[in-house]
């Protein structure tokens, strides 16, 4: 595949593998050897935000990270869907393409929870341990705060500000971080020419945000399925300067999984493994290495 010209191939050393699925083709990274642990990124990423951690982890495990179809180096076609409800059928997919057999440590992010976690929840005999990164699988019906941004967001305010302002990665993205001057230019680079014109906006970030409410059957068949998870080591790790998902959805994923271990990393925003990765590779090695 061709490798576009704006990517620091010195931050993203990694050799870019597809694999087609029934929508189009899909971008992914695979590196290492042994257990395999899978990186779920969300919006408006891709798997670039995982680097520190795939530099972090393959000395010891097989890490796998893909790029949702319309994000990062994959097929954009324009007769898909790009719903969490599309992303989790093809996430499907690709596991079953990649790791038919294999039992895996699932790592998610934002979006790529509930994405990620439709799979899981349908081969809990799978897992070796499940890692949420900021992240949620339930419905915002019953959240005021979450309800309100959702609006604001899949809104018609909201659309003209994805498609007019790209109000996804220039606007959201920097106010999510607990340090904004951590998404530097360079790494606000590797986002930002993903989605350079209006319709592409509106139909891969939009349709997220749309989602947030539009989706809410999705994401409760999601947490209506939560105890197929008991017995399955869960660990959380949290940003908690998240101004897009604050403590209190942590607090939900502790008082549903008592047992799960908490890594709060109190100086990070919405992304803990882009802005103190060290802190994240340790988390998750203490997890994966154990099993």
């Amino acid at each position: 595949m061709n490798v576009p010209t704006w990517l620091d191939r010195s931050a993203w050393p990694y050799p870019p593998r597809q694999a087609t699925l029934g929508d189009g083709r899909v971008h992914y990274v695979d590196e290492g050897l042994g257990l395999p642990v899978v990186l779920v990124h969300g919006t408006p990423t891709w798997s670039f935000e995982w680097r520190d951690v795939i530099a972090g982890l393959r000395d010891r495990v097989r890490v796998l990270a893909l790029d949702h179809l319309g994000f990062g180096l994959s097929d954009r076609p324009s007769g898909a869907g790009y719903r969490p409800e599309d992303h989790a059928r093809r996430f499907h997919e690709w596991i079953d393409a990649m790791l038919p057999a294999d039992r895996l440590h699932l790592v998610v992010h934002d979006f790529g929870g509930p994405i990620a976690l439709d799979w899981a929840l349908d081969h809990p005999e799978r897992l070796l341990s499940v890692t949420v990164l900021n992240s949620w699988m339930w419905s915002f019906e019953d959240d005021a705060s979450m309800r309100r941004k959702a609006r604001l967001a899949g809104g018609a305010l909201g659309r003209f500000l994805y498609r007019r302002f790209n109000a996804s990665q220039r606007l959201i993205m920097p106010s999510a971080y607990g340090d904004p001057r951590k998404l530097t230019p360079a790494i606000h680079g590797q986002y930002l020419p993903l989605f350079p014109d209006p319709d592409s906006r509106e139909r891969v970030l939009f349709a997220l945000a749309q989602s947030l409410l539009g989706s809410s059957a999705f994401f409760d068949s999601l947490w209506q399925r939560r105890a197929r998870l008991t017995g399955i080591p869960v660990n959380l790790v949290w940003g908690m300067k998240d101004s897009a998902f604050p403590a209190y959805m942590l607090e939900r994923w502790q008082q549903s999984f008592p047992k799960a271990t908490t890594v709060a990393i109190p100086s990070a925003g919405h992304w803990p493994h882009e802005e103190d990765p060290a802190a994240v590779v340790e988390a998750l090695r203490g997890q994966v290495l154990r099993s």
